[in-house]
């Protein structure tokens, strides 16, 4: 019986086991996948002409544009807390208040009772010739007055306390939001000042390319930086099991939304520069700041910037499938994030040197681009 008991629980281990390993394993490969991509990126970001130096110049613009719309964000969000918090603080401010009218009110109707029984003193219904139960009926009376006047005075008092420690609580909460008021309208003047230098960095990237076969031979390099990222992701994680309990992306085909709202512009497999090029994705334009959500459950291994696709965002799914989202305004995950199918991402933007507000958006299987349109409902 014991040798079954062992046997049965070596096999529970075994699996919660090999889960703690794998996940283990996962993590050492992320560490090793994040010092990869910095050396790939510094390997990229060596200036080699004065358009390299604008786009460089570029990227650190787009970059600190992200970074700040991420803390409007946050701040934001402390605002709308601290607000709801002060909301909760007056009004519970004003309930305190309104009891503290009130219990005025019957202290001041106990003192008047207790005045008009104090005419005749205990001592004097003790005296008067009074039958002995009217003056047992009259003192129980006289106590149930003063207990009662105590209480009044007791619970007026708790009220004061509240009241004197919930005053300074909506000072500090009201300086604390001025505070934040401030810091957010410097956030947005900063902001301006970035894009503002970001529209003049765009202008001179524009000017320095004069003939297709220019913005051909960017492309081919842009395509070449994705390419190299991707293989490497790819390397790091292959073979690796991403735990999961949810449903496999193959299972999910055709069933999956797009990862935002917004008008698909160009299709994959779609004729780009004359026919010179093919879109390996999905461009879809939308609003600045729109939500952009994971199409299915997995963990993210790129979160940061790459010439031309600006702010992206690549998932691992597991079996070999990746997603990837361009050109965002901020990035709301790090490298190593788990997501889940709908949850918020990033934000739609125009970064990676973009003219429009839109998102870029592919699904690769083993490296290789596949049609998103077969597997996102529009």
């Amino acid at each position: 019986m014991r040798k079954l008991l062992i046997v049965a629980l070596a096999t529970l281990w075994l699996p919660m086991a090999s889960a703690q390993d794998s996940e283990a394993e996962y993590e050492a490969k992320l560490r090793e996948l994040q010092s990869t991509i910095a050396e790939l990126k510094s390997e990229l970001g060596k200036v080699k002409s004065s358009r390299d130096n604008l786009q460089n110049d570029l990227q650190g613009t787009e970059v600190n544009i992200g970074k700040l719309h991420k803390k409007i964000e946050r701040l934001k969000g402390e605002l709308a807390s601290q607000k709801k918090q002060l909301t909760q603080l007056q009004r519970q401010r004003a309930e305190l208040r309104q009891q503290r009218r009130d219990q005025q009110q019957h202290i001041a109707e106990h003192i008047n009772s207790a005045y008009r029984l104090g005419q005749q003193s205990q001592l004097k219904l003790l005296l008067n010739q009074q039958h002995p139960e009217t003056v047992a009926r009259t003192l129980k009376y006289y106590q149930y007055v003063l207990d009662a006047r105590n209480e009044q005075i007791d619970a007026y008092l708790d009220v004061i306390s509240e009241l004197d420690t919930l005053e300074p609580k909506i000072l500090k909460k009201n300086q604390q939001l001025e505070s934040n008021r401030q810091t957010l309208q410097a956030q947005y003047q900063q902001l301006r000042s970035r894009q503002s230098e970001r529209q003049r960095t765009l202008k001179q990237l524009q000017q320095s390319i004069s003939s297709k076969d220019q913005q051909l031979r960017q492309l081919h390099r842009d395509k070449q930086h994705l390419e190299k990222l991707l293989e490497e992701v790819s390397a790091a994680i292959a073979n690796l099991n991403l735990n999961s309990d949810g449903e496999p992306f193959a299972k999910r085909k055709g069933k999956m939304s797009l990862p935002v709202k917004g008008k698909i512009v160009n299709r994959f497999g779609g004729q780009r520069l004359e026919g010179k090029l093919k879109w390996e994705g999905l461009q879809i334009t939308a609003g600045e700041g729109t939500s952009v959500s994971a199409i299915h459950h997995g963990r993210v291994v790129f979160s940061d910037y790459l010439k031309s696709h600006g702010l992206l965002l690549i998932i691992d799914h597991g079996d070999g499938y990746m997603s990837l989202y361009a050109n965002n305004q901020t990035l709301l995950k790090e490298i190593g994030d788990w997501v889940s199918s709908g949850e918020e991402i990033a934000r739609v933007g125009n970064s990676g040197g973009k003219a429009s507000n839109g998102l870029y958006f592919e699904i690769r299987r083993q490296g290789k681009p596949v049609n998103p349109s077969s597997w996102c409902r529009g």
